[in-house]
């Protein structure tokens, strides 16, 4: 940290070196110490200062730390003769910048810069204050100032890479392309360029423009001698080539990269679509995914004629045969995989031959059939023959694996490998259900005899044979949605957990196990297979999607606190953090890396997980914390009465999601976390393609946002509401003395009411019909949450407003209040009554029921204690005109307490019921569904093989690990698991009901004093 000569920030290093040191070690009491020694000898320096602020920073002080940064700040503003070092500034930077005050540390360095204009370590740390702001325009303007003052190339790149990034993100277009055009120009003619990153942002410049020739004549010069392997320049020629129409050449540029790189499978793809003149691969219009890339092999029918197209797969035919020919090494899979695209292009333009694709296929099983990539490599190519063929195929691969390779490790790779085949041309939706059980037992005998294989691997390292496990599990529940027969979802669940007892780093396993857990209610199970997969930094925002949503509509309110509080604290670092790799590849002169990192940082702001977990976040805060009203509102004056939510609201329509989310790991039977095939019924196929539903899951999406942020708002003007009628401003009328909180909260009902898809006339209409019974529930059971929340917020409003209806003895009944009591107690008492009563079976309503008493519960709740609240005397004595105990509006509030205990008690009487029943008994009934009725037939065939299996192990055979791993496996303790996961989520939401039956008992008696 110290300079050139010997001094750091005005201070000699020798002072300065033990304050670094302790921080460095983390000793930051001592580093506190060395710090009052050097501020007692340097009382006015403000690097002095600065290291102070820092190490108070580190010790988790902020505000002390901001105090002493500001008095920093002061001082060098103050006194123009003390030095303005890059390291002073560089330190308070990091204070401020950690303290996220950018805006103070950058004013340090503009004012620095101000009184040394020249001073290029100051501009360097200016433009770094606005690569932490992302402010485009200052980078160019500040890099281009500092190009002027020493003309360095990587300065006028910095500009340039401001420039292409202002263009980027939409703020610039082709005026400022042809600046940066100009500007490198300019230098070229001049200074010539040095470094191939130089020449990859002058080529990028040009594409953006479209100025494909201009791009070529500089790569084809002596520019293009900057790049040392002929590949990348190649790479680029062809690019180029192709965009600009010029597909024979092209071609040929690609055919010469493939003959010095026969294994590039994208070159392959580029060079056929250049014979095709296809322009897939070259439209501009398709974004990159940096999360996620693309596997998919689109392309367009060509428009050749028909003698054009024979001849162009004439060629390519010949060029394959050639790679093929020139290949030794049989590792490489491109040559064979050629071939197929060959076949397979043929097939879509209508000139398809079965048998040769089937021979290519054939050809590739030989050589690669024992590969675990095989079938997602020959899966495209399997999508253009007709049922009949790949049932045809299918039958050649059983015959032709019987007269291939005699190595163990092959012959179980190729059985794995027709398994799967046959599964991807959807024979197994075919099969019956005896011959379904008998592929889930092959599949786990299989597994089984081949242990022995992996008894000298590592225990880290993949076992051969994992997947069976896997596939046997995928039978299973294909079993358990045919038959709704339990046994299969538990002997799924079993097999793969003797798996993981074998190996426990399989994320396949643990990834299945999370959905088996979560639809049979087991979900702290769920969530410590989640937990098992330590997903950290950018897997948190792939991966939580499989455990996340479950987590939202559950009880275990402290899990998915620590689950929403690590992801937001990720996402929130990254944001905070990203600049600075971004100012890195600038200084490191890796150009691209800077246009990756800021567009990377877009995407994940733009994350529909990371909107989702920020509106999520302060619900969880308002569902904690609804039990006591002086708590809530602290939280909701924390979130500033819900207006930021109502900003965020107004903004929806406005914003575009990413989907970042990794869907391929998901099950098949839930592709995405919206659908889970299993709760509906049997659709007669067990692999469904994976469709984009992009489009269609943002507008849902957003919707729910939506209806979401509106909620902090609404509840706090519900509280006011409640609270107001009964105050001492109380009119005779019934009228607020505030009608601003009345008007602001129809206005947000009618909101909301629009984006349940009506009208707030409409909408009344419908919880008035549902809640008399004049119209069925069915009604509103799409959304029975969300409209029982506009029921509970109806009720507040007409608190004040009295729109509904008049406050009669006689007719009050007839009120929101009861409107809300009668809906509460209605889907309250059904979502119990729906309950299987075997503690082993999948209660697909219970998150409903959780949602039902930890929202419009709650929130009604809310709006009763506010009730009750104001209703109290403040004094000793009651104030002279004040509420009569005896009035409709009271009568109302102990009926509505009344119905909401009668409702709680029938949660807790079952929720009892589940949790008492004896331990035993509940893990004997688990069991019990694996006890077939039959030798061969019904649920525990599977179970039997592994069950046998680990009674009668070979400790020579399966070696030491293994042996020892079989023998911990105990069916009765994955039958507890499942067990102990339901009863653990059923007695968190027993503890939310009893804290809200205490909370009403509370508000009986305090009624009763009124």
């Amino acid at each position: 940290m110290a300079s050139k000569f010997g001094l750091a920030g005005g201070i000699p290093e020798r002072r300065v070196r033990p304050i670094w040191d302790a921080i460095d070690s983390r000793q930051f009491k001592n580093a506190l110490k060395h710090s009052a020694s050097l501020l007692a000898k340097y009382p006015n320096s403000p690097y002095a200062l600065a290291l102070k602020a820092l190490i108070l920073e580190r010790m988790g002080k902020p505000e002390e730390a901001l105090s002493v940064c500001l008095s920093a700040k002061e001082l060098l503003y103050k006194n123009d003769t003390f030095l303005m070092d890059d390291l002073t500034l560089s330190t308070l930077q990091i204070v401020f910048q950690r303290l996220d005050h950018l805006d103070l540390a950058r004013s340090c360095y503009e004012y620095a810069c101000g009184k040394s204009p020249n001073n290029l370590e100051l501009m360097m740390g200016l433009f770094n204050c606005y690569v932490r702001e992302y402010s485009f325009v200052k980078q160019q303007q500040t890099a281009i100032k500092m190009y002027k003052l020493v003309g360095e190339e990587r300065f006028l790149l910095w500009a340039v890479c401001s420039i292409q990034l202002q263009v980027f993100c939409g703020n610039g277009g082709e005026k400022l392309l042809l600046l940066a055009e100009g500007l490198l120009k300019k230098h070229v003619a001049s200074h010539s360029l040095h470094e191939p990153e130089a020449l990859i942002v002058y080529i990028s410049v040009l594409e953006q423009q479209a100025k494909y020739g201009d791009a070529l004549e500089i790569l084809s010069g002596k520019l293009g001698s900057l790049f040392v392997i002929d590949v990348d320049r190649l790479r680029i020629q062809g690019r180029l080539l192709a965009r600009a129409g010029d597909y024979s050449d092209a071609a040929n540029i690609f055919q010469k990269i493939l003959e010095l790189s026969p294994d590039d499978w994208e070159c392959f793809l580029h060079y056929l679509g250049c014979l095709l003149e296809d322009d897939t691969n070259w439209c501009n219009g398709v974004p990159n995914d940096p999360i996620l890339p693309s596997k998919h092999m689109d392309c367009k029918l060509s428009h050749l004629k028909e003698e054009v197209f024979d001849s162009r797969m004439s060629d390519a035919s010949e060029f394959v045969q050639k790679l093929q020919a020139g290949t030794s090494d049989n590792t490489l899979r491109c040559p064979y995989l050629a071939n197929l695209e060959v076949e397979r292009r043929k097939h879509l333009y209508g000139k398809g031959d079965d048998d040769k694709l089937m021979d290519a296929l054939m050809q590739y099983f030989f050589r690669f059939g024992h590969l675990a990539c095989f079938t997602s490599d020959v899966e495209v190519f399997l999508e253009v023959l007709t049922t009949d063929k790949k049932t045809e195929f299918l039958e050649k691969l059983k015959k032709g694996s019987e007269s291939l390779s005699t190595v163990p490790t092959k012959v179980l790779g190729q059985s794995i490998t027709i398994l799967k085949v046959q599964e991807v041309v959807g024979k197994m939706y075919k099969l019956s259900k005896s011959e379904l059980e008998g592929s889930a037992v092959q599949m786990v005998e299989l597994y089984c005899r081949n242990l022995p294989l992996s008894k000298d691997l590592d225990p880290q390292e993949n076992m051969h044979g994992e997947e069976l496990l896997s596939m046997a599990c995928n039978v299973l529940v294909q079993l358990f949605w045919r038959t709704r027969h339990l046994g299969y979802f538990i002997e799924a669940i079993m097999i793969l957990e003797f798996g993981l007892t074998i190996r426990r780093y399989v994320w396949q396993y643990k990834i299945l196990l999370l959905h088996l857990y979560s639809l049979v209610g087991a979900l702290s199970s769920a969530y410590e297979c989640y937990k098992s997969l330590d997903a950290k930094n950018i897997l948190m925002e792939t991966v939580s999607h499989h455990i996340l949503p479950q987590m939202l509509v559950s009880p275990l309110w402290v899990d998915l606190n620590n689950l929403l509080k690590d992801y937001l604290k990720f996402m929130d670092d990254h944001f905070r953090e990203s600049a600075d790799l971004t100012f890195l590849a600038y200084r490191h002169r890796n150009y691209s890396k800077v246009i990756e990192f800021v567009q990377f940082k877009e995407q994940l702001q733009h994350s529909n997980q990371y909107l989702v977990a920020r509106v999520e976040a302060p619900i969880l805060h308002l569902k904690q914390n609804a039990d006591n009203i002086e708590e809530e509102e602290r939280v909701l004056e924390s979130l500033k009465f819900g207006i930021q939510f109502i900003e965020l609201s107004n903004e929806i329509g406005s914003k575009s999601l990413t989907f970042n989310e990794d869907l391929q790991s998901r099950p098949w039977w839930t592709p995405t976390s919206e659908k889970n095939y299993l709760l509906g019924p049997f659709e007669g196929i067990s692999f469904f393609p994976r469709e984009n539903m992009t489009k269609e899951r943002e507008a849902n999406v957003l919707r729910v946002i939506e209806r979401k942020s509106l909620l902090p708002r609404m509840i706090y003007l519900s509280i006011r509401s409640a609270s107001a009628l009964l105050k001492e401003n109380f009119e005779v009328n019934g009228s607020l003395s505030d009608p601003k909180i009345s008007s602001e909260l129809k206005f947000l009902l009618e909101r909301y009411a629009k984006l349940l898809g009506f009208s707030l006339s409409d909408s009344i209409e419908v919880v008035l019909g549902v809640s008399s019974g004049v119209k069925p529930s069915s009604t509103i059971d799409s959304d029975l949450i969300d409209w029982l929340n506009f029921a509970v917020f109806l009720n507040a409003w007409n608190l004040s407003s009295h729109e509904l209806a008049q406050p009669d003895l006689d007719g009050y009944k007839a009120g929101s209040w009861h409107i809300v009591d009668s809906l509460l107690k209605k889907y309250i008492s059904e979502k119990v009554r729906s309950m299987d009563p075997l503690i082993c079976s999948p209660w697909v309503d219970l998150p409903i029921l959780v949602q039902l008493v930890s929202e419009p519960l709650a929130w009604h709740g809310l709006v009763l204690q506010s009730r009750v609240r104001s209703s109290l005397p403040s004094g000793k004595r009651k104030k002279k005109g004040g509420p009569d105990s005896t009035s409709p509006p009271f009568h109302a509030i102990r009926e509505s307490i009344q119905s909401s205990c009668g409702a709680i008690e029938d949660v807790m009487k079952w929720l009892r019921e589940q949790i008492n029943r004896p331990e035993d008994e509940n893990l004997e009934t688990t069991l019990s569904f694996l006890q077939g009725k039959g030798q061969n037939e019904g649920p525990g065939q599977v179970f039997k093989i592994v069950e046998t299996f680990s009674s009668s192990i070979n400790d020579t055979q399966l070696g030491d690990w293994i042996s020892q791993a079989v023998k911990c496996w105990s069916p009765v303790d994955v039958a507890r698991k499942i067990v102990t996961g339901k009863c653990t989520v059923l007695s968190e939401f027993l503890q939310m009901c009893e804290s809200k039956m205490k909370l009403l008992q509370a508000l009986k008696q305090q009624i009763a004093q009124v």
